[in-house]
């Protein structure tokens, strides 16, 4: 009867552990976790059960392995706040499955997407035309961002990150055809002169959209 009562107190004990765990780390959708995060949840769920299972062996042999994880998680979400090319390593990078009304069949076969998945994903946003796309992205969630055409123009726009925590997005200039020269004077002349500063800075429609860091 003892094992039983242990048993039972080591479950209470670890589900919330992983409660508090998992608040600690962030919310975030299930589709929106990135294979950093499923590896971590299932290697604490692991630690968990055999804690539970194992309920001989001291506790904090389960414990501290899981709060080391959660140490390494949250190192790595602040790194990656930072430094794009760390989120990109971690999470991947958007990919366009349709540009410009064109669907990309290298792009599909780098990224394993056939077309039962993009006529799927396209039914579920209510599109029946695929000839009504502009832009279609694989978003690194898995799930497929739609940008449908202008019904009066055919055309479409998407928005273009120019800045990122203060850094110059070569990838974007490229996208607009621009460079860094081009962008650090359209930004001076809208007396924006320290880019350090610039947290966010995206052009779409030849219009800019500029936000500050506040911390």
């Amino acid at each position: 009867m003892s094992a039983f009562f242990i048993i039972a107190g080591r479950t209470l004990i670890f589900y919330v552990l992983i409660l508090v765990i998992f608040r600690i780390m962030g919310k975030r959708e299930i589709g929106e976790l990135s294979v950093l995060d499923l590896v971590v949840f299932i290697m604490m769920g692991e630690m968990a059960v055999t804690a539970i299972e194992q309920h001989k062996d001291p506790m904090w042999h389960s414990i501290v392995p899981m709060l080391l994880l959660l140490a390494i998680q949250l190192v790595m979400a602040i790194t990656s706040l930072k430094i794009r090319k760390v989120r990109a390593l971690i999470d991947g990078e958007p990919s366009f499955i349709i540009k410009n009304g064109k669907i990309d069949e290298k792009v599909m076969k780098k990224t394993r997407y056939n077309f039962d998945d993009l006529l799927m994903q396209l039914r579920i946003k209510d599109i029946s035309n695929i000839s009504d796309v502009e832009f279609a992205i694989l978003e690194t969630s898995g799930d497929l961002s739609v940008i449908k055409k202008d019904k009066k123009t055919k055309t479409a726009s998407y928005t273009i990150p120019l800045i990122l925590m203060g850094e110059i997005q070569l990838e974007g200039l490229n996208e607009i055809q621009k460079d860094k020269k081009w962008l650090l004077k359209e930004l001076e002349q809208r007396g924006h002169h320290d880019i350090k500063k610039i947290s966010f800075c995206s052009f779409q429609d030849g219009k800019f959209f500029i936000d500050y860091d506040d911390l």
